[in-house]
């Protein structure tokens, strides 16, 4: 089993052992987990005391952000970025927390940066009870996810402004790399948003006034997110059909281009291919100048017949 822990006393961090730190009196004690194994579960169930409901949602492989309230106690899961490769339908990792008065033990399976803001916090000082934990990484969570969406709104502007029929495949692929990860982002953060509010919102005595503000606006701050991400998958489905249409156009342009060259061979085809008959009787078939007249007559109706197409404007 993996992890460390932290006992906060009389504004004071200091790291203790992971066996040792339940034992130890705080006004918060804060133990975070980086497995999932067997030993893992052990030690929330036996040692930590935590419900066997809270122990199997801890340690589940599968998880979206919610809120539970269970006792005086509440278990939060959330999402937030990982240094780890992710998948793209699976783009965040997931924070595990089991929160109660003078206790917070968080189980992670992938890890998340915002844990080292974390550290960083309550090493400093800035940290004191459960309420001021939770509401810190609700905060680093939030503002670390903030510029990921800003910058998929970036790309997709820049795509926009690029928009050519020379790189309708490049800008495609760009668009639905955007769109992909906006679906992504948009899948956690709006239950992330309404699990924040549940959690604002419970009757909890170790929650204060000020972890209440703190947590209201990372919901806020998460529901914008959240509404920017499906205005940005909205504007990549605009921009899809936009490419879409310029392709299309592209192919008409490309199709009448190749009708008119065929229209103009069409009669030159059968005027050749009649004088090259290997048959008695054609008109001027043995005269020196032959040649030049059906040449000149070949020329004369290709250029009528571009001139014609350029007057009706086909070559626009």
């Amino acid at each position: 089993m993996s992890g460390f822990a932290y006992r906060v006393a009389d504004g004071k961090a200091e790291r203790v052992e992971i066996a040792k730190a339940l034992e130890t009196p705080g006004d918060l004690i804060w133990v975070h987990l980086t497995s999932n194994n067997e030993q893992a579960q052990a030690w929330l169930s036996d040692v930590a005391k935590v419900p066997g409901y809270v122990v199997d949602a801890l340690t589940t492989s599968e998880s979206r952000p919610r809120c539970e309230a269970l006792g005086d106690g509440a278990f939060l899961n959330l999402r937030g970025r990982s240094n780890e490769a992710m998948t793209t339908s699976d783009p965040l990792a997931s924070l595990r927390i089991w929160a109660m008065a003078g206790r917070v033990i968080s189980v992670t399976r992938r890890s998340v940066t915002a844990v080292d803001d974390v550290i960083k916090q309550i090493e400093g000082g800035t940290i004191r009870d459960p309420g001021d934990l939770i509401a810190e990484f609700a905060v680093a969570i939030t503002e670390e996810l903030d510029p990921e969406v800003a910058d998929l709104g970036d790309s997709l502007d820049d795509c926009e402004a690029d928009l050519d029929g020379d790189k309708v495949f490049e800008l495609r692929r760009g668009v639905t790399k955007v769109r992909v990860a906006a679906i992504g982002y948009r899948r956690f953060l709006t239950p992330q948003r309404a699990a924040l509010e549940k959690l604002a919102s419970l009757p909890c005595d170790w929650l204060q006034d000020d972890d209440r503000l703190h947590l209201a606006s990372a919901a806020d701050r998460a529901a914008r997110m959240a509404e920017e991400l499906e205005a940005i998958r909205e504007r990549s489905a605009l921009m899809h059909e936009a490419l879409t249409d310029l392709r299309a156009e592209q192919i008409d342009s490309r199709s009448l281009l190749i009708s008119i060259v065929a229209l103009i061979f069409l009669p030159l085809t059968f005027l050749t291919g009649l004088y090259g008959m290997n048959v008695e009787g054609l008109p001027f078939a043995k005269e020196p100048w032959a040649f030049d007249v059906i040449g000149g007559i070949c020329i004369a109706i290709t250029l009528g017949i571009i001139g014609y197409f350029s007057a009706k404007r086909w070559f626009g």
